[in-house]
């Protein structure tokens, strides 16, 4: 089976994580695609295939060399998808031999994938188009990844030509809500060195992610009838929109790229009496990523200064680091990512991630992982869309850096 068959497969299955579920996994769906993975690699022959209490899905592919003792390589990838936006029923369908121009994706209510908006679409001119009818994901992110790591399974388990070592594999679950490597279990995984095939255009080789934390702005206001209020009513929700006035507006999301840090304001709610405001801080700076959290203080502190003690307080939470520093010292992880991509005909290239991986938190959990491309754009979006042919290519990537490991004998560093 291919790599784009498999997605059309898993588009079945309606596994979008929940931040307001407590449990892990946050959704029941999620144990249920668990569940069809885990069958499918049992059908593959990955014979220890299972699914733990958590909902992590862990298999080995067992070295075909003998007397190995090479370095242990891991592939990785999330299982969920985005709740914000539509994600159940999705109709997806193959568009063969794209000739460029404006794709119609829903005739009755004029949805378009046009080059116009993303003009990276012209370089799949020719080529085979995995897209949906514009109104759900498509669920390329992160099923494309799965897809590849089981599709290079298959490869490895029925050519045994292919010499390679030990190989892991791992499924998790409430990686969009930042919790996908919570209860990974790093030691039972039981890799040296993994990649998490999660990141977009076939050659990507990404190492760089952003420093990330959570801010939560609490606001206390203090309210007396409008008619008598004068110099006594303290308005919650206008302090609110106070403290995120004090905030840089060219450093949101929407006016930001490349190496440029954000704040994202991304719930707000308010009356009166209080108010609460939760951001998302990102920066792939440390040092400008915690000026960024300083600063949020210095405004709670001045409105504070200006409005009474305790009206305004903010609780920082760190979720990831830059796993930059944890790749460095395993530079070969790179070298051999590059090197497969070149071998299987692509030009590999590297640019900071705008955003995180589980393997930005398992580097820093004693796993080095930087990630790899799938093949696939729009992620987050009712015009994401994947491309048959890099699939392909994305998937025989896998293969070739699992037959390079197989070579290190000796080595597990």
């Amino acid at each position: 089976m291919r790599a784009y068959e498999r997605l059309l497969k898993y588009t079945a299955f309606a596994a979008a994580s929940d931040s307001s579920s407590p449990s892990c996994p946050s959704t029941a769906e999620q144990l249920e695609f668990g569940r069809a993975l885990v069958e499918e690699m049992r059908s593959l022959g990955i014979k220890d295939a299972q699914m733990d209490e958590n909902g992590y899905v862990f298999g080995t592919i067992e070295s075909n060399i003998d007397n190995w003792d090479g370095p242990v390589i891991g592939f990785i990838a999330h299982m969920d998808v985005v709740r914000d936006v539509p994600f159940q029923n999705t109709k997806a369908r193959v568009v063969e031999n794209y000739q460029g121009g404006d794709l119609l994706l829903n005739s009755e209510e004029s949805i378009v994938l046009s080059p116009e908006e993303f003009p990276f679409l012209r370089d799949y001119t020719g080529k085979d188009l995995v897209v949906t009818d514009g109104t759900t994901l498509l669920g390329a992110d992160n099923r494309a990844g799965i897809a590849e790591i089981l599709t290079m399974a298959e490869i490895l388990l029925t050519d045994d030509s292919i010499k390679h070592g030990t190989i892991k594999i791992g499924f998790t679950p409430d990686e969009e809500i930042g919790r996908g490597a919570d209860r990974f279990d790093v030691r039972r995984f039981g890799a040296d060195f993994a990649y998490t095939v999660d990141g977009g255009a076939f050659g990507e080789v990404e190492y760089e992610t952003f420093n990330a934390a959570t801010a939560r702005v609490s606001i206390k206001g203090r309210n007396i009838h409008p008619g008598t209020a004068k110099n006594k009513m303290k308005n919650a929700s206008l302090l609110a929109m106070e403290f995120n006035s004090l905030l840089p507006s060219v450093q949101r999301p929407e006016h930001t790229e490349g190496y440029e840090g954000f704040y994202h304001l991304i719930a707000m709610e308010g009356s009166v009496e209080q108010a609460s405001l939760t951001y998302i801080i990102r920066d792939h700076d440390s040092k400008m990523f915690q000026a960024k959290k300083e600063r949020m203080e210095r405004i709670a502190q001045w409105l504070n200064e200006s409005y009474g003690e305790g009206t305004v307080s903010v609780e920082l939470e760190d979720s990831y680091a830059n796993m930059l520093e944890q790749i460095r010292p395993h530079w070969h992880l790179i070298e051999t990512a590059y090197a497969a991509v070149r071998e299987v005909g692509g030009e590999p290239y590297s640019k900071p991630v705008r955003g995180g991986t589980d393997g930005a938190r398992l580097s820093f959990m004693g796993l080095p992982c930087p990630n790899l491309g799938t093949g696939s754009h729009n992620h987050h979006s009712k015009l994401e869309f994947a491309c048959v042919q890099d699939m392909d290519s994305c998937a025989a990537v896998l293969v070739k850096i699992a037959e390079k490991y197989g070579q290190w004998q000796g080595s597990r560093k």
